[in-house]
Formats: structure tokens, C-alpha cells, sequence
């Protein structure tokens, strides 16, 4: 995407040198268009008079048989040229409609799991952002749009609503209120709202009292609506008849239900991990969080760190998971982003049914590989987190690069099978446990995904919250089990 904004900037230039060309080739018309209405204005006055001077009618057949002519060619001359040919080289590199929705449905994604309502993000007040922007009327409506063709009603009623009170606002646009109040009231009808989506189709009407479809869709809400009230007097009565003969029997008592015991687990995964992103239903306690600490790290006594050790915190208890800071340079972060870049493709996932790697819409994020003997620097890096974890990196997978820019996420998962610092968004959180851990450039966070006796601790579940705003840069080093035999001996218990 960086390299579009350079394409985009190369294309404003080139439409620039088109529209000098363009009030070039006008101006000329114009000095020549000018020149003859002065002479034609003196010429018709006195037409005989004017022709009997040779010169006047010798120049008279000279424009009409050679300089209309090239007049002609001038005004016919295409100087377009220049711009088309190069709109028509960059545009194999242009978005396609696929990656225009792609981005729209990170933008929904974002409003959901930041709880960030439609307004927020249209006039840009996102936390941590550099350069704002504003969302016209067209903005939000080719975002509901998007929603709707998705059948997705909920975003539909919430941009479309967003570009009308825009328009109310006096905003000038291209899309007249009639045309956003047909999405409207027919996503608020979908959601089961027929009384609001009537009122929406009133609204219309009042615009556009000959709109066909509207005027079907008014007749057919009030059907609606008065079939439910009747229904809603029916079901009124019967409640009636019910209560009559409930007060002339024998009451029996109601057995009361049991409560439940810890209505927390109840809730869903994808709210635990939503939560979790925004900061919210961390579950640490003040005891616990008292026994995580900070201190300088030498894994005992290795010859790399005796001298300087590293700086590690904890970040939770069970699991247990370390944050090592200043672990990566800055040039080395810039030398990894650059061998990264060109090999960056769409990260995939295991489909169990296929047994084949596939892109995935829980996964948006891009990837590359990259190996030791590629770059001296890889190979460094690799031997650092070795020295730091005392695990063997013969059996491990190489280092990946992931970068997730707009609303990129990975939704919960296992891994049994941080570069950048983020402005907004982008946590790892670990739902089942509540615990959140935030991106810091240039450290490492580390966890054990088996224990020691190869058993997987499924608390390890984990996800990559969307980015909300900048973008994220990590690097993932996968440490198998096989190799570390002498390193971490199996344990004698399944949970050890």
C-alpha cells in the first residue's frame, strides 16, 4: 500500500502536465478566436470596402484555405496522450474490487471489536492517529453498500445512517437522501424494525412522493404492522383467559432453577477475545500481579549475557509468558523489513478438510519466510533466541515475518502445531485465561505452548487483536518439541 501512495502521487503529476497541455492548447484557441472577432467585427462593417484592399483579400483566402485548417488540427490534437499511457501502465497495479471490500469489512471489523460508533470513525478520531480524515457522504455510503450486498443489514442501517445525517448536516454530495433512505429503511425492515423502517419510508415518500418501490414498501410495512397488533390483541386476550383460570386452581409451587456457579465462562469466545482487545476483562489479580516481576536475565550464567544481561518482566502467571525488552535494533528491525517486503504473501492456514493451506477471512494478516543462510542478520537472530530460551534451533521452523496493516488479525487459535510498536489495536490476547499482552518494538514475548511432557496447554490459546491504527510488524520463531530432549526433559506428569 505504501508503494500505491507513491503511484498515486505519480499519476496527480501526470494529470497535472495533462491539464497544463490541455490550457496550453486553449489559450491558443482563444488568442486566435480573439484576433478574429476583432478583425470580422471591423471587416463586416465595410465587407466591400475591406476586400478592396488586396492584402485583406489575400489574407482572407489564406486563413480560410490553410489557417482554419491547421486551427482544426490544433483544436483535434490529442493531448492525452502522455496521461493515458501511463494510467493504463499503472493500473496492473491498481486495487481490485476484492481488496476495496477487503478494506471495508476491516473497517466494520474495527467498529466491532473497539466498539467505535459510525460517527467516530468518519470524522477520523481514532486513538494515537497522525494525519486525520474525514469520510464524505460517499465514503459511507459505498461502506454500507458493501454491507449490504454482504447482507449484512446491522452495518448497512449504521453507514447509511451515517451518510444521512451527514447530508442533513448540508454536506454536498453526489448521492441524494432519497437513494440513502431506500438502503435505510429496507436494512432497519430486515433487522425486524418494521415501525422505524416505515418511518424511514415516510421520510422518502415526503421526497420523492412518485418513488414506486417505496410506495409498495409503505403499503406493505402498515400490512405488517396491523397484522402484529392483532395478533399482539389476540395473544393479550388469551393471557387474559390463562390468568382467569390460574386464580380459581391451586397454585403449585415453582421449583426455582440453580444458579449458575460462574456465569463468566458463559461468555462466548469471540466477546472474551473482543473484551480482551479492548483492554477490558483482564482477569489479574492485585495478589497475582504482585508476584510478576522485572530483573536483569543472564539464562544462568551464559557466556553471551554474564557480562550484559538482558532485561525480562513478566506478563502473566499461568501461562507463563516473559517479555524481553531491547531485544532487536532498530536496524535490525529495518534489515528484516526489507528482506520481508518482496516475499510478503496473504498468510494461510491448514484447511482439515482439504489437507491444503488457504486463505482464511480469520486470518488477515501477510507473511514471508525467511532463512538463516539468506543473511548473515537472520542468522544472528536465530542464535539470540537460542542463547536466550537455551532451546536448540536445528529442529525449528525458520523465522517467519508477519505484517498486519488495516484491521489485520489472527482470531483465536493454537500454535501447537514483536517488532513495531502499534498506535492503536494489535494486542495478543489470550482468552481463556484473560490476559492481554501489548506490541512493543524491539522486544520478544515468550511462552510455552507444551509442557514438558509434549501435552499441549490449551490456556495458550491465543489471537492477534485487529490493528486499529499504524500497522504491526512481527516476527514469529516456532521452536519444536523434537531437538530439546537434553534442554527440557519431558516431565513425569501430564500437566508438568
Amino acid at each position: 500500500m505504501t508503494d500505491l501512495l507513491y503511484t498515486e502521487k505519480d499519476l496527480v503529476t501526470s494529470l497535472k502536465d495533462y491539464i497544463r497541455a490541455e490550457e496550453n492548447k486553449l489559450e491558443r484557441v482563444k488568442r486566435w478566436a480573439d484576433k478574429l472577432d476583432l478583425l470580422t467585427a471591423t471587416a463586416t462593417q465595410d465587407p466591400e470596402g475591406f476586400l478592396g484592399h488586396p492584402v485583406n483579400a489575400f489574407k482572407l483566402m489564406k486563413r480560410l484555405n490553410t489557417e482554419w485548417g491547421d486551427l482544426e488540427s490544433l483544436v483535434l490534437s490529442d493531448t492525452t496522450d502522455g496521461f493515458i499511457s501511463n494510467l493504463t501502465i499503472q493500473r496492473q497495479y491498481f486495487p481490485t474490487d476484492e481488496d476495496q471490500t477487503g478494506a471495508a469489512k476491516a473497517l466494520l471489523r474495527l467498529q466491532d471489536t473497539y466498539r467505535l460508533d459510525a460517527n467516530t470513525i468518519s470524522v477520523g478520531n481514532l486513538p494515537g492517529v497522525k494525519h486525520k480524515s474525514h469520510m464524505t457522504v460517499e465514503d459511507c455510503y459505498e461502506l454500507g453498500k458493501i454491507a449490504y450486498s454482504e447482507a449484512d443489514y446491522y452495518h448497512t442501517e449504521l453507514w447509511m445512517a451515517q451518510a444521512l445525517k451527514q447530508l442533513d448536516e448540508g454536506e454536498q454530495s453526489t448521492f441524494d437522501k432519497v437513494t440513502v433512505l431506500d438502503y435505510l429503511s429496507y436494512a432497519i425492515y430486515q433487522q425486524g424494525e418494521i415501525e422505524r423502517a416505515l418511518g424511514f419510508t415516510k421520510r422518502l415518500l415526503e421526497l420523492d412522493p412518485e418513488h414506486q418501490r417505496a410506495k409498495g414498501n409503505s403499503k406493505y410495512f402498515e400490512f405488517q404492522l396491523e397484522k402484529q397488533r392483532k395478533a399482539l390483541e389476540v395473544e393479550t386476550e388469551k393471557q387474559k383467559e390463562r390468568g382467569k383460570r390460574e386464580t380459581s386452581e391451586k397454585k403449585k409451587p415453582k421449583e426455582k432453577k440453580p444458579k449458575e456457579k460462574n456465569p463468566k465462562h458463559q461468555i462466548p469466545e469471540r466477546t472474551k477475545y473482543q473484551m480482551l482487545c479492548r483492554g477490558e476483562g483482564i482477569r489479574m489479580t492485585p495478589r497475582r500481579q504482585s508476584r510478576l516481576f522485572c530483573r536483569y536475565y543472564d539464562n544462568n550464567h551464559h557466556p553471551m549475557y554474564v557480562l550484559a544481561p538482558v532485561k525480562q518482566q513478566d506478563e502473566w502467571d499461568r501461562p507463563y509468558i516473559v517479555r524481553y525488552l531491547d531485544i532487536i535494533s532498530d536496524k535490525e528491525t529495518e534489515r528484516v523489513k526489507q528482506l520481508a517486503k518482496p516475499r510478503l504473501r496473504r498468510a494461510t492456514v491448514h484447511d482439515p478438510q482439504t489437507g491444503k493451506l488457504t486463505t482464511a477471512h480469520y486470518r488477515v494478516s501477510k507473511s514471508a519466510w525467511l532463512t538463516g543462510y539468506e543473511d548473515p542478520m537472520i542468522e544472528k537472530i536465530n542464535q539470540r533466541i537460542e542463547d536466550l530460551t537455551g532451546l536448540e534451533m536445528d529442529t525449528a521452523e525458520e523465522l517467519q515475518v508477519a505484517n498486519y496493516g488495516v484491521g489485520g488479525q489472527y482470531e483465536p487459535h493454537f500454535d501447537f502445531g514483536r517488532m513495531s510498536d502499534v498506535a492503536a489495536g494489535g494486542a495478543t490476547v489470550f482468552p481463556d485465561v484473560g490476559a492481554a499482552v501489548w506490541p512493543q518494538k524491539g522486544t520478544a514475548v515468550f511462552w510455552y505452548n507444551l509442557f514438558a511432557s509434549g501435552e499441549g496447554d490449551y490456556s495458550t490459546r491465543h489471537a492477534a487483536c485487529p490493528v486499529l491504527v499504524g500497522n504491526k510488524w512481527v516476527s514469529n520463531k516456532w521452536i519444536h518439541e523434537r531437538g530439546q530432549e537434553w534442554r527440557r526433559p519431558c516431565g513425569l506428569s501430564e500437566n508438568e
